[in-house]
């Protein structure tokens, strides 16, 4: 079928995709994936976004107008609420990026489908490049507008004030601290929490912050400095924080991303509450050499078939047995079977392997070498397209 009118029909498949749940949540996990800052955000309310961006866009070839002359506000309040969020610009722009990437190959994947022309196709594209510009530099606009328009509210300024110290590393002045409400500039915990719902951000950081402590959202997620520990119940149930020991203002930035890292690895393991950067330190430590972890995991169990799923069990069971101190008992209840049967796959697992599970007095470099591997395999085998 040859198609003689294309805006139309440009114009109608960018509605249908604006309107198109798998479309926009494709495009958010795009821009998630490209900007793990952003990541933590809802997703509801950023799915609301991309329908409102990519229906302004349907809009503007409905009419050809100048692209200066459209409704540009979803990208501008983008860019105040990241802003707002504490979400870095350059992380913002990366998943905004990936985003208009990944919406200009559906649009052109539907409108081959559709029967638009290659020479139409080409101008759409190019079109569309057109309008992606534009939205950036609104993204943009937003961002700086809301940086200015409120930049003497305690919530601002504790977010500008952690932005510095946590992600660039500058010690800010003593009348920056002042300003922040905080005392003295020595050492304080760095705290990092998977808490990214905004109202829920605002509150606890107005909650937590005081003369010796400031919070606020950094990345999309509630952080802050303390001298006081807050409690399990003060973050509330279901939440995840990490909290480093008191370090110096000049060592806060290696040190928020060490937190950032037991965050990513303590949600993996479905851990609640507040917990110890130093609990995390030899999983972060061995997360840092995953090729080295992919070599001992092929010496000691390269003759396990990750298809298999009694082979995983063997895995796991193996696993259990040493973040149990090698105590059968305590082992079987964790896997909620009986001991002897922990014995069996135990057994097994030497028997496939050619490789047993050092014993205690072996020392602990053995140990730990097993429980590397046996992560490591693992992990591979749950998350294959995890980059090394």
């Amino acid at each position: 079928m040859t198609v003689t009118h294309h805006r139309e029909p440009v114009a109608e498949i960018l509605r249908a995709m604006a309107v198109d749940p798998e479309v926009c949540g494709e495009l958010v996990r795009t821009a998630g994936a490209h900007s793990p800052a952003a990541a933590p955000l809802p997703e509801p309310e950023c799915r609301r976004q991309v329908a409102a961006m990519i229906t302004a866009a349907g809009e503007w070839f409905a009419t050809f107008g100048g692209v200066e002359e459209q409704d540009f506000a979803a990208a501008r309040l983008l860019g105040a609420d990241r802003a707002g969020r504490g979400v870095p610009m350059t992380a913002l722009l990366r998943g905004v990026q990936a985003a208009l990437t990944r919406a200009a190959e559906i649009t052109v994947d539907r409108c081959r489908s559709a029967g638009v022309p290659d020479g139409a196709l080409i101008t759409a594209v190019l079109r569309l490049k057109e309008y992606g510009d534009a939205l950036e530099r609104q993204v943009i606009s937003g961002y700086r507008a809301a940086e200015r328009g409120t930049p003497h509210t305690p919530d601002a300024i504790r977010t500008r004030l952690l932005r510095r110290l946590l992600v660039d590393g500058a010690p800010p002045a003593t009348e920056d601290m002042a300003s922040a409400g905080i005392r003295q500039d020595g050492p304080r915990h760095c705290f990092v929490s998977d808490i990214a719902d905004p109202a829920r951000t605002r509150f606890l950081a107005r909650g937590l912050s005081s003369p010796d402590g400031i919070f606020g959202p950094v990345d999309g997620r509630l952080a802050g400095l303390c001298l006081r520990v807050p409690g399990d119940e003060e973050i509330g149930p279901g939440a995840l924080a990490v909290l480093s020991p008191p370090t110096p203002p000049g060592e806060l930035r290696p040190v928020y991303r060490l937190c950032l890292r037991a965050l990513d690895i303590g949600g993996r393991r479905g851990l609640r509450g507040v917990r110890d950067l130093t609990d995390f330190a030899a999983e972060i430590a061995l997360a840092g050499q995953p090729l080295l972890g992919s070599y001992l995991s092929g010496r000691l169990l390269g003759s396990l078939d990750r298809t298999d799923g009694f082979h995983q069990q063997l895995a796991l069971t193996a696993l259990a047995f040493l973040d149990h101190g090698r105590r059968l008992d305590q082992t079987a209840a964790s896997l909620f079977t009986h001991p002897n049967t922990v014995r069996y796959r135990l057994g097994r697992l030497h028997q496939i392997t050619g490789e047993s599970l050092p014993d205690a007095p072996s020392g602990p470099l053995g140990t730990l070498h097993w429980w590397w591997a046996l992560t490591t395999w693992l992990r591979q085998d749950t998350e294959p397209a995890a980059p090394g």
